[in-house]
Protein backbone atom coordinates (compact mmCIF):
# COMPACT_ATOMS: atom_id res chain seq x y z
CA UNK A 1 0.00 0.00 0.00
CA UNK A 2 2.94 2.56 1.01
CA UNK A 3 4.61 1.47 -2.36
CA UNK A 4 1.94 2.36 -4.22
CA UNK A 5 1.10 5.71 -2.50
CA UNK A 6 5.30 6.19 -3.31
CA UNK A 7 4.75 5.53 -6.85
CA UNK A 8 1.69 7.55 -6.74
CA UNK A 9 3.00 10.90 -5.92
CA UNK A 10 6.60 9.54 -7.86
CA UNK A 11 4.02 9.85 -10.96
CA UNK A 12 2.42 13.02 -9.74
CA UNK A 13 5.71 14.76 -9.54
CA UNK A 14 7.17 13.41 -13.08
CA UNK A 15 4.84 13.13 -15.66
CA UNK A 16 4.60 17.15 -16.54
CA UNK A 17 8.28 16.98 -16.62
CA UNK A 18 7.32 13.78 -19.08
CA UNK A 19 4.86 16.01 -21.10
CA UNK A 20 6.92 19.19 -21.11
CA UNK A 21 10.20 17.25 -22.51
CA UNK A 22 7.87 15.61 -25.05
CA UNK A 23 6.39 18.73 -26.28
CA UNK A 24 10.22 20.13 -26.49
CA UNK A 25 11.45 17.46 -28.64
CA UNK A 26 9.93 18.56 -31.85
CA UNK A 27 11.20 22.21 -31.27
CA UNK A 28 14.91 21.54 -30.34
CA UNK A 29 14.82 19.21 -33.51
CA UNK A 30 13.57 22.27 -35.43
CA UNK A 31 16.34 24.22 -33.68
CA UNK A 32 19.27 21.96 -34.31
CA UNK A 33 17.80 21.35 -38.20
CA UNK A 34 17.44 24.58 -38.93
CA UNK A 35 20.98 25.65 -37.41
CA UNK A 36 23.31 23.23 -38.85
CA UNK A 37 21.41 22.04 -41.66
CA UNK A 38 21.70 25.60 -42.93
CA UNK A 39 25.19 26.00 -42.22
CA UNK A 40 25.56 22.52 -44.20
CA UNK A 41 23.95 24.34 -47.40
CA UNK A 42 26.63 26.91 -47.10
CA UNK A 43 29.13 24.64 -47.25
CA UNK A 44 27.57 22.91 -50.07
CA UNK A 45 27.81 26.28 -51.64
CA UNK A 46 31.35 26.63 -51.39
CA UNK A 47 32.85 22.93 -50.73
CA UNK A 48 33.84 19.87 -52.58
CA UNK A 49 31.97 17.51 -51.23
CA UNK A 50 28.80 20.17 -51.94
CA UNK A 51 25.90 18.24 -53.77
CA UNK A 52 26.13 16.05 -50.32
CA UNK A 53 26.39 19.17 -47.78
CA UNK A 54 23.88 20.85 -50.68
CA UNK A 55 21.30 18.69 -50.80
CA UNK A 56 21.73 16.98 -47.35
CA UNK A 57 21.72 20.71 -45.67
CA UNK A 58 18.49 21.99 -47.54
CA UNK A 59 16.36 18.67 -46.74
CA UNK A 60 18.16 19.06 -43.03
CA UNK A 61 16.79 22.52 -43.31
CA UNK A 62 12.83 22.33 -44.19
CA UNK A 63 12.66 18.48 -42.54
CA UNK A 64 11.68 16.83 -46.27
CA UNK A 65 13.37 13.07 -46.26
CA UNK A 66 15.48 14.04 -43.31
CA UNK A 67 16.56 10.71 -42.44
CA UNK A 68 17.34 9.57 -45.82
CA UNK A 69 19.58 12.40 -46.06
CA UNK A 70 21.27 12.28 -42.41
CA UNK A 71 22.80 9.27 -43.78
CA UNK A 72 25.39 10.76 -46.51
CA UNK A 73 26.01 13.57 -43.96
CA UNK A 74 26.87 10.90 -41.27
CA UNK A 75 28.95 9.47 -43.49
CA UNK A 76 30.74 12.26 -45.03
CA UNK A 77 31.22 13.96 -41.10
CA UNK A 78 32.41 10.75 -39.81
CA UNK A 79 35.18 11.03 -42.67
CA UNK A 80 36.21 14.40 -42.43
CA UNK A 81 36.67 13.56 -38.55
CA UNK A 82 38.84 10.95 -39.50
CA UNK A 83 40.70 12.46 -42.35
CA UNK A 84 40.89 16.08 -40.35
CA UNK A 85 41.10 15.04 -37.01
CA UNK A 86 43.43 12.06 -37.22
CA UNK A 87 45.60 11.63 -33.74
CA UNK A 88 42.38 12.33 -31.68
CA UNK A 89 40.36 9.53 -33.96
CA UNK A 90 43.33 6.91 -34.38
CA UNK A 91 44.78 7.09 -30.66
CA UNK A 92 41.51 6.89 -29.32
CA UNK A 93 42.93 10.13 -27.60
CA UNK A 94 38.54 11.27 -27.56
CA UNK A 95 37.82 8.79 -25.46
CA UNK A 96 39.70 9.90 -22.11
CA UNK A 97 39.30 13.33 -23.86
CA UNK A 98 36.60 14.25 -25.29
CA UNK A 99 36.73 17.96 -25.81
CA UNK A 100 39.32 16.92 -28.04
CA UNK A 101 36.63 15.98 -30.74
CA UNK A 102 33.98 18.27 -29.53
CA UNK A 103 35.92 21.31 -30.60
CA UNK A 104 36.76 19.26 -34.17
CA UNK A 105 34.45 20.94 -36.80
CA UNK A 106 32.74 18.54 -38.14
CA UNK A 107 31.19 17.27 -34.75
CA UNK A 108 28.41 19.93 -34.62
CA UNK A 109 27.52 18.50 -37.32
CA UNK A 110 27.89 15.03 -37.18
CA UNK A 111 25.83 15.09 -33.89
CA UNK A 112 22.82 17.14 -36.01
CA UNK A 113 23.23 14.19 -38.47
CA UNK A 114 22.93 11.55 -35.97
CA UNK A 115 20.04 13.15 -33.56
CA UNK A 116 17.52 13.67 -36.99
CA UNK A 117 18.41 9.98 -38.06
CA UNK A 118 17.14 8.19 -35.01
CA UNK A 119 14.71 10.66 -33.74
CA UNK A 120 13.32 12.29 -37.23
CA UNK A 121 12.82 15.79 -37.96
CA UNK A 122 9.89 16.26 -35.29
CA UNK A 123 6.38 17.55 -36.12
CA UNK A 124 7.35 20.65 -37.17
CA UNK A 125 8.94 19.45 -40.95
CA UNK A 126 7.61 18.79 -44.42
CA UNK A 127 7.68 15.14 -43.18
CA UNK A 128 5.99 15.47 -39.93
CA UNK A 129 3.07 17.82 -42.37
CA UNK A 130 3.13 14.71 -44.74
CA UNK A 131 2.51 12.05 -42.39
CA UNK A 132 -0.34 14.36 -40.66
CA UNK A 133 -1.57 14.79 -44.67
CA UNK A 134 -1.40 11.21 -45.17
CA UNK A 135 -2.66 9.46 -41.84
CA UNK A 136 -5.93 12.27 -42.53
CA UNK A 137 -6.59 10.31 -46.07
CA UNK A 138 -8.82 7.76 -46.60
CA UNK A 139 -8.05 4.16 -46.42
CA UNK A 140 -9.67 1.84 -49.35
Amino acid sequence: MLVNRLIHWFSVFYDPFIRIGSNLQSLFLLYMRLTWGHQFFLYGLEGAMGWVELVGGFCLFIGFASRLAAVPLIVLMLAALGMDHTVEVSEWRFLWEPISLVRATPYPFLLTAVLVFVFGPGRISVDGWLKRWFLRQPRY
